[in-house]
C-alpha cells in the first residue's frame, strides 16, 4: 500500500486546531507534528494575526537586492538599444564601456532587453560538418585576402534594378566598398575594381564565388574578370559550388547589410547608395566587431603598399617552356593545328610544360587550365575533365587488381 501523501496547507491547519483545542501541552503538539517548537510558534503566530490564509506559502525573495541593476542602468541600455536595434547586448555592452565604468554584464543587458521584448531568443541550429579551408588562404595581415560577391538584387521604390557589389578586407572586416551596379556584368564590376584599387592598392590574393562576372565554366573556372585580377599578380580563389560558409564572414555582413540597409528600400538608386555610404562609415568606423575583440574595423585596417599600376605587363613563364598567345577566337596555333583554350584568355601568353611524350600542361601564370594531347586535334583537356578520367581509370585498375586477387 503507498504511502499517503499530506499536504503541508492542510498538516497546518490540523496544527493550530490541535493548539486550539488545548488538550496538550504546546511542546507535546510540536512533537506529535515532527516540527520544532520555534516552527511551530511561528505557524501559530500567523495564524492568529491572519487567520487560516496566514498559513499558506510565501517567497523567500529578499525584499532588497544590492546587486540590482538600477533604473538609471536601465534606461541607459534600452535607450541605446532603441537607437541601435540591430546590435547585440554584446556590441551594446562594448559602445557603454567607451562612455561609463563599471557598466553591467552583456548577460545581464541580454536579460533586461529580454524583459523588455527588445530582443528575440535565437533559434538553435543543428551542427553542420566542418568546412575544410585547406586549400583557401587564412588572412592574417590586412590586405591578405579580399572577399568580393554581389548581395543579391532587389528594386528601389521607383521600380529599377539594384545590384550592389561589396568587398572586404577579411583580416580586419573592413568593408572596402558597397557599391550600386546597373547590372552584374563583367565590365560594370572592372570599372568598380579599378576604383577600389587606386585608393586601397591591391590585395595578396580575391577569393569569390563561382558564377559571373567572378568565375565562368570555362578552363579552371577562370572569367576574364579573373585572369585580369591574375595579370595584376592577385591569386584568385574560388569557394566550392554551394558553400558560401567558406566566405562566412562577409555573408554575415551581407545579412547585417540587408537587414539595415534595404528594408525598405530607397526610393531610388542614388537614394540607396547615400544610405549604403553612410551605413559602411559606420560599419568601419563605429560598430564593434566581435572576432576583432568588439573594436571597430578601422582601427586595424591600412592600405595596402602594392599600388595598382593601369597597364598589366604579359605573364612571364620559365625559358624552358613552350609560350603561344591566345587569339581573338581564344585558340592558339599549335603542332599545325588550331587548340582552343577559353575566351576569357584572349590575348594573353599562356604556357605549355611537356609532361609525357605528346602530352602538354597548359597555364596561365601559375594556374594550371588543362593539357593539350597531340594525339587528340581538339582544343585543351580542362582540368575537371583530365581529374574524372583519371578517377575513372583508378578504379577500373583497383577493380582488376582485386578481381585477379581472387
Amino acid at each position: 500500500m503507498p504511502w499517503k501523501e499530506v499536504d503541508p496547507m492542510e498538516q497546518r491547519i490540523q496544527f493550530v486546531m490541535s493548539v486550539k483545542e488545548g488538550s496538550l501541552p504546546f511542546s507535546q503538539v510540536c512533537y506529535l507534528y515532527g516540527i520544532s517548537r520555534k516552527t511551530g510558534y511561528k505557524w501559530w503566530n500567523r495564524y492568529q494575526a491572519e487567520g487560516l490564509p496566514g498559513l499558506g506559502g510565501r517567497s523567500s525573495r529578499p525584499w532588497t537586492s544590492p546587486n540590482q541593476t538600477s533604473e538609471l542602468w536601465r534606461e541607459r541600455i534600452i535607450e541605446l538599444k532603441l537607437k541601435h536595434r540591430f546590435r547585440g547586448p554584446r556590441k551594446l555592452h562594448a559602445m557603454l564601456q567607451k562612455r561609463f565604468e563599471d557598466v553591467p554584464a552583456a548577460s545581464t543587458m541580454g536579460n533586461i532587453l529580454g524583459q523588455e521584448g527588445l530582443t528575440k531568443p535565437k533559434r538553435r541550429r543543428r551542427s553542420s560538418s566542418k568546412v575544410t579551408r585547406k586549400s583557401l588562404t587564412q588572412p592574417v595581415y590586412p590586405n591578405d585576402v579580399w572577399s568580393a560577391d554581389f548581395k543579391g538584387w532587389f528594386r528601389t521604390l521607383d521600380g529599377n534594378r539594384c545590384d550592389p557589389l561589396t568587398i572586404s578586407d577579411l583580416a580586419t572586416r573592413y568593408l572596402l566598398c558597397c557599391k550600386v551596379c546597373l547590372n552584374q556584368k563583367e565590365l560594370t564590376a572592372k570599372a568598380v575594381f579599378i576604383e577600389v584599387f587606386r585608393e586601397y592598392g591591391l590585395p595578396q590574393v580575391i577569393r569569390v564565388d563561382n558564377g559571373a562576372p567572378f568565375g565562368s565554366r570555362g578552363p579552371s573556372g577562370l572569367s576574364s574578370l579573373s585572369v585580369w585580377w591574375m595579370r595584376l599578380g592577385i591569386k584568385v580563389e574560388f569557394i566550392e559550388p554551394g558553400n558560401p560558409q567558406q566566405n562566412g564572414s562577409h555573408e554575415r555582413m551581407h545579412k547585417t547589410l540587408k537587414a539595415e540597409t534595404t528594408k525598405p528600400p530607397s526610393c531610388n538608386r542614388n537614394a540607396q547608395q547615400r544610405r549604403f555610404n553612410k551605413w559602411r562609415k559606420e560599419f568601419n568606423w563605429e560598430r564593434p566587431h566581435e572576432a576583432l575583440g568588439q573594436i571597430p574595423p578601422a582601427s586595424r585596417y591600412e592600405k595596402s603598399a602594392r599600388a595598382y599600376l593601369p597597364v598589366a605587363g604579359d605573364v612571364q613563364y620559365e625559358p624552358t617552356w613552350e609560350v603561344r598567345r591566345v587569339r581573338s577566337t581564344g585558340e592558339i596555333k599549335w603542332k599545325s593545328r588550331l587548340r582552343f583554350i577559353g575566351r576569357p584568355f584572349r590575348g594573353q601568353r599562356v604556357g605549355l610544360l611537356l609532361i609525357k611524350p605528346g602530352i602538354y600542361q597548359v597555364y596561365f601564370a601559375e594556374r594550371l587550365l588543362g593539357e593539350i594531347h597531340d594525339s587528340d586535334p581538339k582544343g585543351i583537356r580542362p582540368v575537371t575533365l583530365i581529374t574524372k578520367k583519371r578517377a575513372k581509370s583508378a578504379r577500373y585498375s583497383n577493380n582488376k587488381t582485386a578481381k585477379k586477387g581472387k
